[in-house]
């Protein structure tokens, strides 16, 4: 079952920020050590982010922070977050309550199917997001920091997944 689809379809997902995607990542660690239940997160790096940001101005990085965050809302779940990591210039952190392994890979999957309609107009030409895509499951005792550094490893690995490779 898609909880996702009893949503109204104008729903929108906000984006948390800085110390507030931080808080909100500490109470869903917290209540998946209470509850025994999952928990996933799942980094997005847009690659091509600074280079249309340096030719067209730096408002376009938060326009299109912005407007990624609105599109993914017909990919998330009703419980799914999404926010801006403190360290992450422009970085997406979608924290997954109660997913991991083939249930965090789905929503996962349709993230990324969501974003490749995303595209970035530069000079008359339409290009794709290029995306880094980092996938980490929670496991106890790990804290938050922790599992942001493990979707960033993942995100940065060198198998195509990143350091260029964007899919």
């Amino acid at each position: 079952d898609n909880p996702r689809r009893e949503v109204h379809p104008t729903r929108t997902v906000g984006s948390l920020a800085g110390l507030e995607l931080s808080d909100r990542l500490a109470e869903e660690i917290a209540r998946a050590e209470r509850h025994s239940t999952r928990l996933s997160c799942l980094l997005l790096v847009v690659e091509n982010l600074d280079a249309m940001a340096r030719e067209h101005g730096f408002g376009l990085r938060e326009q299109m922070l912005t407007y990624i965050t609105s599109a993914l809302t017909p990919a998330l779940r009703v419980f799914d977050r999404v926010g801006r990591p403190p360290e992450g210039d422009g970085d997406l952190l979608i924290l997954l309550p109660g997913a991991a392994g083939p249930q965090a890979e789905i929503v996962a999957r349709r993230v990324l199917a969501r974003l490749r309609t995303v595209k970035l107009e530069s000079g008359g030409q339409r290009a794709p997001l290029r995306l880094s895509v980092g996938l980490a499951a929670w496991r106890e005792p790990s804290t938050a920091e922790d599992l942001f550094d493990l979707a960033h490893a993942a995100a940065v690995r060198p198998n195509g997944n990143g350091n260029g490779g964007g899919s």
